[in-house]
């Protein structure tokens, strides 16, 4: 109770109120601010000012209130030692959250310990917002939860993807969690509220602002074994995001995009730190997964010319591209004795690569064909 008050005392990521937490327990912190016995000006590095703030904010909170609202839409208040409570948080030290405010079905802290986050861009360019569905529809088959922020753009398209496949995934607000915002993603967050999880650290009614968005990322960062960056510029959030990955020891991925797009400026300076170049859900997985969920390898299309050995494929390459050539000739192009040219000349006729062509030899179509593919024709 003491904690689901402090939610609407305590900013976000107020680390003074999380030493102070720690310290001398959620009730005692509670008791020291509403009381004026003095005790809380002898809290380390509170102000007389400071104090103000909070005792202003400590005036008609009314905690059983904002745990019967959640309830009525289904949902629950998260404290650090409860079961379904992610110890992962605890990694953000002072700056954990008081609590969670959590809509939804699921286990948070089981949910959690599968989850990748998927970030980005708001004002996005179809090519980020195609990538980071996809991100989200191929990761959730794999089964893993995709976290983001319902945020326009790139977090919205990444939980759509996700609930396109009827996937798995979870959106971190900086709001109370019965507050829409954006508005325009409503109805978004609301399936996530039926088929998956929505969470927060602001109490119900809260609404956003600059500071709270910055904050929540540290939340997004400190949840998920990863975070994947889709099209951010120099000064975007979403770098945020990747940066608190990085400080809690969390893999950091992005997806490049063009080089002239500024856009993809801060993924690409992302890339040339310490994130991951990826391009798929099974490379997100390889790095973030566990032993064994390996991203296949990859190689271009394979020709059947590909598989002759050195001297045949020199043979072949003898023949010109129109008209036909003796054995003899085949020979001298491809630095071999006529004896052997010939040898394998009836080998790749028998394979289909060549036809006689009175006493010479020429190339099939399919050849050409192959011979196009291989120089870059079409």
């Amino acid at each position: 109770m003491a904690r689901a008050a402090l939610t609407r005392i305590l900013e976000p990521g107020d680390e003074r109120g999380g030493r102070w937490l720690h310290e001398c327990g959620a009730v005692e912190l509670l008791r020291r601010i509403t009381s004026r016995d003095g005790a809380a000006e002898r809290l380390r590095g509170m102000t007389p000012r400071r104090l103000d703030g909070y005792r202003l904010r400590a005036e008609g909170v009314e905690p059983e209130r904002d745990l019967a609202t959640v309830a009525e839409l289904g949902g629950r208040f998260v404290c650090p030692g409860d079961r379904e409570w992610p110890s992962q948080l605890d990694d953000l030290a002072d700056a954990r959250p008081t609590g969670l405010w959590v809509r939804g079905p699921r286990d948070l802290r089981l949910w959690a310990l599968r989850s990748v986050a998927v970030v980005g861009a708001r004002a996005c360019t179809p090519y980020g917002s195609h990538m980071a569905a996809s991100l989200g529809a191929d990761l959730a088959e794999l089964g893993w939860v995709v976290v983001s922020g319902a945020a326009f753009g790139v977090d919205g398209a990444a939980h759509r993807g996700a609930l396109a496949v009827d996937g798995a995934t979870m959106a971190v607000l900086a709001c109370g969690v019965d507050v829409a915002y954006p508005r325009g993603h409503a109805e978004l967050i609301g399936r996530m509220a039926e088929q998956g999880l929505v969470i927060g650290e602001l109490p119900p009614s809260e609404h956003p602002t600059r500071s709270r968005f910055v904050l929540r990322n540290r939340v997004i960062a400190a949840l998920t074994r990863g975070t994947v960056v889709v099209e951010a510029q120099y000064r975007s959030g979403s770098l945020v995001t990747a940066r608190d990955a990085q400080r809690l020891g969390r893999f950091v991925m992005g997806v490049p995009g063009p080089a002239t797009s500024g856009l993809s400026s801060g993924v690409h300076e992302l890339l040339r730190e310490e994130g991951v170049l990826v391009t798929d859900a099974s490379e997100v997985v390889e790095l973030v997964g566990g032993i064994g969920e390996l991203a296949p390898a990859r190689r271009g299309p394979v020709y059947p010319r590909d598989q002759l050995e050195a001297v045949s494929a020199r043979v072949l390459d003898a023949l010109p591209y129109r008209g036909a050539v003796s054995g003899r000739d085949a020979a001298r192009s491809a630095g071999t004795s006529t004896d052997e040219a010939l040898g394998k000349l009836y080998e790749l006729l028998s394979l289909g690569f060549v036809e006689r062509d009175g006493d010479g030899w020429r190339l099939t179509s399919r050849a050409r064909c192959n011979d196009d593919a291989r120089r870059g024709g079409t």
